[in-house]
C-alpha cells in the first residue's frame, strides 16, 4: 500500500473534509461529480500529479467528507470550494470539475472578486443545463406531490419507482440537496466564464448529453469541444488515452 491512499484531512465550519493532496508544480483544482468522490478520478490525479499539484477534496456529503447542517444549494458548495482553497493555499489553480463539479466552477467563475486567480477551466461531462421535460415527467411529479399530501407511504411508494439511482441513495438531507441543484439552470451564466474553457465529453453520455456540452460551447465566448467517441457520462474513464492527450495539451 502506498502513501497516495491516504487521504488528509481539514476542518471547515466545524465540519470534516476530507481531500487528496499531491504532486508539485501548476495547481490543479479537481472538483468530483454527484456521488462520485475524489478517490473515483485517480485517473486524473496520477497523470497530472508528477508535474502539477493536484488538490481534489471529497465535497461535504460524499466520499469521507461530512454532511453539511442543512441542504446545500450550488452557492452554498461555491461558498466552501473557496473556504477550502484558502485553507489549503491554493492562489491560482486550473478547475477541472466533472458533472456535478462543473455546475459548480460554472457558478464559482460568475462571481464578481475571486480570492484567487483561475487562468483556465476544465469541464467534464458537465451539469448544469436543465433538461427539457416531457409531459410524463411532470404527470410522475405531481402524482408524488399529490401522493404526498394524502399518503406518505404512498408517496414513498412512487417516489422509489420514478426518481433516479443517485436520488434514492441519498440521504434525506442530500435528496433536497439534489434538488435544489437540478432545478436551478446555469445556462444564463453560461457567457460570465471568461477564461480559456476546454469541454471534453461522451459521445453517448446520457446523465448530461453532449447537446449540453454544445450548447456551452456556443454561450462560453473562449471554448472548445473534444467529443470522446463511444464514452458515457464517465467520459474520461471510458477513453482514457485520448482523454489523457487532450489533457495535456490543455493543462501543460
Amino acid at each position: 500500500m502506498t502513501n497516495r491512499l491516504f487521504k488528509k484531512e481539514i476542518t471547515i465550519d466545524g465540519r470534516r473534509v476530507s481531500y487528496i493532496d499531491e504532486g508539485q508544480g501548476t495547481e490543479v483544482l479537481l472538483l468530483h461529480g454527484w456521488a462520485a468522490p475524489a478517490q473515483n478520478y485517480r485517473l486524473i490525479i496520477d497523470h497530472l500529479s508528477p508535474r502539477c499539484r493536484v488538490v481534489a477534496p471529497d465535497l461535504p456529503g460524499f466520499g469521507e467528507s461530512e454532511e453539511p447542517a442543512e441542504p446545500w444549494s450550488v452557492n452554498n458548495y461555491v461558498d466552501f470550494v473557496l473556504r477550502f482553497a484558502a485553507e489549503v493555499g491554493l492562489d491560482s489553480p486550473i478547475l477541472i470539475g466533472h458533472s456535478y463539479g462543473g455546475r459548480i466552477i460554472i457558478k464559482l467563475m460568475n462571481r464578481p472578486r475571486l480570492p484567487f486567480s483561475v487562468p483556465k477551466i476544465v469541464l467534464i461531462d458537465a451539469a448544469g443545463i436543465k433538461p427539457r421535460r416531457g409531459i410524463g415527467y411532470y404527470l410522475k411529479v405531481y402524482s408524488y406531490k399529490a401522493a404526498k399530501r394524502l399518503s406518505p407511504r404512498l408517496a414513498e411508494k412512487i417516489r422509489s419507482k420514478t426518481g433516479s439511482s443517485d436520488y434514492q441513495n441519498a440521504s434525506p438531507l442530500m435528496r433536497r440537496t439534489m434538488v435544489l441543484s437540478v432545478n436551478e439552470d446555469l445556462t444564463p451564466f453560461l457567457p460570465g466564464i471568461s477564461v480559456p474553457t476546454l469541454l471534453i465529453w461522451g459521445e453517448n453520455d446520457t446523465a448530461t448529453p453532449l447537446s449540453d456540452g454544445q450548447t456551452m460551447e456556443k454561450l462560453i465566448p473562449d471554448s472548445g469541444l473534444v467529443v470522446l467517441k463511444n464514452a458515457g457520462h464517465f467520459s474520461f474513464a471510458d477513453r482514457w488515452g485520448q482523454c489523457s492527450r487532450v489533457l495535456d495539451s490543455f493543462v501543460m
